[in-house]
């Protein structure tokens, strides 16, 4: 594969409890592409994986979620696995970090319960995405139109459901993160778009 993220840095967050195939795939095709890869989180120092039925490896955390903003970072992924947006989706900063990078239109890639932490965000009204079939009513509840697809995009956003679509949400995860910030979404009113009062 070429190297077609190089000069990119991307950051992965998250919590105690994420699916660990979700976050071992995307950053090892994110490396091979040429970006650079922070792991956020909450946690200090390290935080531990979900490894499909039991707890798995501890993983070095780059930077805590405290230290960071949108600005220093082209792109953004989150993992999935049940009790990781759970954690996310309550803390502020993390909420604040990933408002972020869509007031700044830049892509984000989030897979089966990944999705579950965008709903803080209000930023999912009006935008197809799927996930993990145990969050369609909360993101249908949220504005999003949910579909059942293997992956998803939406003016930069990246969504897919399980582990076995990793290949697809991969690819297309580069793909959209290559093509950096997107244009013509739909919070383009508070994004600096045009003021209708002049």
């Amino acid at each position: 594969m070429e190297k077609q993220l190089t000069n990119k840095k991307i950051a992965v967050v998250v919590a105690n409890g994420f699916e660990e195939v979700e976050l071992t795939q995307p950053v090892e095709a994110l490396k091979n592409a040429g970006a650079t890869v922070d792991i956020i989180s909450p946690e200090e120092k390290t935080v531990k994986a979900w490894a499909e039925e039991e707890w798995g490896k501890d993983y070095p955390v780059d930077k805590q979620i405290g230290s960071v903003v949108a600005e220093d970072y082209d792109a953004l992924v989150l993992p999935g696995g049940v009790m990781n947006p759970d954690h996310l989706r309550t803390n502020d900063q993390v909420i604040s970090f990933i408002t972020g990078f869509f007031d700044e239109r830049k892509p984000v890639a989030a897979i089966c319960h990944g999705p579950w932490t965008l709903i803080e965000t209000g930023e999912l009204d009006g935008r197809k995405v799927t996930s993990y079939k145990s969050l369609k009513t909360d993101l249908q509840n949220a504005g999003a139109l949910w579909v059942d697809e293997e992956v998803v995009t939406d003016q930069g956003l990246v969504t897919s459901r399980t582990p076995k679509d990793l290949p697809a949400f991969c690819k297309k995860m580069i793909e959209e993160f290559m093509e950096g910030p997107h244009t013509g979404r739909s919070n383009d009113k508070r994004q600096g778009g045009v003021d209708p009062l002049g």
